[in-house]
């Protein structure tokens, strides 16, 4: 439990000092009591049972004014709640290095094996979108809750060339922000466009920035291999998604001595970019994983399936415990009155 007042728990001291003023009142009652009457008519009348009974309704509101004191230093909760999140956009590089064959058969079939699996795990509510990029970038499916759609989305892709991961995040932003026009797309007119060299991106339209994953309907879940030489900006892009309030969750594919890759007669050897993958995720307000081999990534979707679909939310209890205090004064009260027609 959380307390957001903490220092307001010093009123609680009053409570001894209550308990302390009860036993005098008491002790003073009893004196009063014996001058004028029979001790043994007195002993008689006053069983163990009324002994014990007169004491529940002083007890009662002292508990009460502790729970009273208590919610006002603001208890709150950690609670493991439903996601909001209506929209997850896998956004996967098809770039040529995910032909290395450092996992059997290919980086992409095991990549597209894991997603598969990551798709069928998630809630039949959930829309899910597929963004591909090398080159450019491009959907192969837009968001959508039909799972079999999205599944034969990610068994078509394959490897292309060149790697543009800052095009994936702004396309996977397109997605979630249909109406919106971004800054790769100024690129374009500029003669900047697709399968440019990786730049500066141009300024994007007025608009009002929100708080860095302050967006609850939507993420996004990026996985790459290798490093961008292409296309738009990536921390750029990162900073077009934080400013949105879509956290991009990165992960990092492939061994940890990279893979070498054969095309056009050539080989080439790729390695992760991992310093622009957690800045991307620092940005974002979101998290970035490494996955050596197939097995790893299974195990970072399962965690992401665990985030995305479940969320830790403080829930403040102030309410509840202050209306608990209120009806322990209420049944104190009642029992007061029945057992000896007074408030106490």
């Amino acid at each position: 439990m959380i307390l957001f007042s903490p220092n307001m728990l010093w009123l609680l001291a009053i409570l001894p000092l209550m308990v302390l003023s009860y036993v005098a009142l008491l002790r003073r009652r009893n004196k009063n009591a014996l001058r004028y009457a029979n001790l043994g008519l007195l002993k008689s009348a006053i069983g163990p049972g009324q002994k014990i009974r007169r004491h529940v309704p002083p007890a009662l509101f002292l508990a009460a004014l502790g729970v009273a004191i208590f919610s006002i230093a603001r208890p709150a909760a950690v609670v493991t709640l439903p996601s909001q999140r209506e929209t997850i956009i896998l956004a996967m590089d098809v770039s040529g290095s995910m032909r290395a064959t450092d996992m059997e058969p290919q980086r992409i079939s095991a990549a597209q094996s894991a997603a598969i699996d990551f798709v069928k795990e998630l809630p039949i509510s959930a829309r899910i979108g597929v963004v591909a990029f090398s080159s450019n970038a491009m959907t192969v499916q837009r968001p959508t809750d039909n799972q079999d759609d999205v599944i034969a989305a990610i068994s078509r892709l394959a490897p292309q060339r060149y790697t543009a991961m800052g095009s994936g995040m702004l396309t996977a932003l397109r997605n979630i922000f249909e109406q919106e026009k971004f800054d790769e797309e100024e690129d374009a007119r500029n003669g900047r466009g697709r399968g440019a060299a990786l730049g500066e991106a141009a300024p994007e339209q007025d608009f009002k920035p929100v708080a860095a994953g302050s967006y609850t309907s939507a993420v996004i879940i990026l996985l790459t291999d290798g490093q961008t030489n292409m296309g738009a900006d990536p921390i750029r892009a990162a900073k077009a998604a934080a400013d949105r309030g879509v956290r991009v969750f990165t992960v990092g594919f492939g061994s940890e001595k990279g893979g070498i890759i054969e095309f056009e007669g050539r080989s080439t050897h790729v390695k992760l970019d991992e310093y622009t993958l957690k800045k991307v995720a620092d940005i974002t307000h979101a998290a970035y994983y490494r996955a050596g081999n197939q097995q790893e990534l299974n195990n970072v979707y399962k965690t992401l399936t665990k985030t995305l679909v479940l969320e830790k939310h403080e829930t403040e209890l102030t309410g509840v415990i202050a209306g608990l205090a209120a009806l322990l004064v209420v049944v104190a009260a009642v029992f007061s009155l029945m057992w000896t027609n007074r408030l106490v």
